[in-house]
């Protein structure tokens, strides 16, 4: 006859796993919160590195950052990691992204207007990208999707699907301001997580009430009433624009004292140091 374990004995060891759970997943700051805001580094770590390279994002994965990266599609349909929509800035090329040919752009230096040690650097596909992120299972980390060109969204889930990151995913550009892309975005997968835009505290309103939006995106410095609106909706808060774009350890502090969930941001490594408490620094 099998024994049974007493039931304080199966209590015990419940509370036991769930105290265990807390701990493994909310990680305290210095300041007392409960956890950081992860931090996202606007087209990669652009002051380091040519933006929207893979050199650049592998770099972002290895320092533990996420990022965020753009999406243009090309002459014959596929779906390339570019800001503008033309090359003739990041590359050593000219034309509109959309009357090339991938082939024609991966022929293209994307790292040699940057420093020549970055020379031969190409243009990635988001297929590319994805599959980086993939290797980087391990890392809690954010990647923020820009959709620059239109009707790309769906595509972009798919290829997330197929490499297993689509939870690391929020989707911006086009989708904040587009409620039929967050539909589109969400028909194929449910898991797909977008963002809907507050450009200033009067529009906070309408965006955490919008419909297919996991994510409130806020311009703004909000305050921790409106953070704690948007987790009490199960959502979660992004914050990106001038107010913490540049340098502005000021306003990093407020919004991550109000508990905002992630920054975008072109000092990612500044961002990240300021989270330290002023004796570690």
């Amino acid at each position: 006859m099998r024994r049974r374990f007493p039931m304080i004995v199966l209590a015990w060891c419940w509370v036991s796993w769930l105290s265990q759970s807390a701990v493994v997943a909310v990680e305290p700051l210095p300041n007392g919160k409960e956890s950081q805001p992860l931090v996202v580094a606007h087209r990669g770590l652009l002051r380091h590195a040519p933006e929207n390279t893979l050199a650049n994002f592998r770099a972002c994965l290895e320092l533990r950052l996420g990022f965020e990266f753009d999406v243009e599609r090309t002459q014959d349909g596929h779906l390339v990691c570019i800001h503008d929509t033309t090359v003739d800035r990041t590359t050593n090329g000219t034309g509109k992204i959309s009357e090339l040919t991938l082939a024609k752009i991966q022929e293209l230096d994307a790292g040699s207007w940057f420093d020549r040690k970055f020379a031969n650097e190409r243009v990635p596909t988001v297929e590319e990208v994805l599959k980086l992120i993939a290797e980087y299972r391990q890392h809690d980390v954010l990647i923020a999707v820009d959709l620059k060109a239109a009707n790309v969204g769906e595509q972009v889930v798919r290829l997330a699907e197929k490499h297993k990151v689509l939870h690391r995913l929020i989707f911006i550009g086009r989708t904040i301001t587009d409620p039929r892309l967050r539909q589109q975005i969400k028909a194929v997968s449910t898991k797909a997580l977008t963002a809907a835009v507050a450009n200033n505290a009067a529009e906070f309103e309408k965006a955490l009430a919008a419909e297919n939006a996991d994510w409130v995106y806020v311009r703004f410095l909000p305050s921790a009433k409106q953070i704690a609106e948007v987790h009490r909706s199960q959502k979660r808060a992004f914050i990106a624009g001038p107010t913490v774009a540049g340098n502005l350890v000021k306003n990093w502090r407020h919004a991550t004292e109000v508990g905002m969930d992630a920054i975008l941001t072109d000092f990612a490594l500044e961002l990240r140091s300021s989270f330290q408490p002023d004796d570690a620094k």
